[in-house]
């Protein structure tokens, strides 16, 4: 296994293996794929903690990016191998939450993405922000602090 260094404790990672379709016209992974992972990231750490999309659609309730703030640090290119970590770093418990996202190049240790997004408990069925159900601010909670 390789060392890398991760920016918090307790992350919630997922594995990324760069594929030929990622790669843009400058021979490297294309600015949005990253947007795309972290997504990816969240998605599944919802699930993990039992807050998959079918129980968020009974409920009508979701989490909703409101702002994405982004330091793209380093190049990704075929067949580099990734890992994308997340951490839920804030919870208001009754509006807002934020992640926290670190994507680092598993093979060089390489930190190539930093970004913190902001939510918003959303209605599905109007849009519209609302108060988070219970059990959002029970699974959504701080998990980690800075090492």
């Amino acid at each position: 296994m390789n060392d890398f260094v991760l920016d918090r404790t307790n992350p919630f990672i997922i594995d990324v293996t760069v594929g030929r379709d990622r790669i843009d016209g400058y021979g490297h992974v294309s600015n949005h794929f990253y947007i795309a992972w972290m997504t990816d990231c969240m998605f599944a750490h919802s699930d993990a903690v039992g807050l998959p999309d079918d129980i968020c659609t009974k409920m009508q309730r979701g989490m909703a990016v409101k702002q994405i703030r982004a330091d793209l640090l380093g190049p990704s290119y075929e067949g580099d191998k990734l890992k994308v970590a997340n951490w839920i770093i804030a919870n208001d418990g009754k509006l807002r939450a934020s992640r926290l996202f670190q994507i680092v190049n598993y093979t060089s240790g390489k930190t190539l993405v930093r970004a913190e997004m902001d939510f918003v408990c959303t209605n599905l069925s109007n849009g519209r922000p609302v108060k988070m159900p219970p059990i959002f601010v029970d699974k959504y909670c701080i998990e980690s602090s800075e090492n």
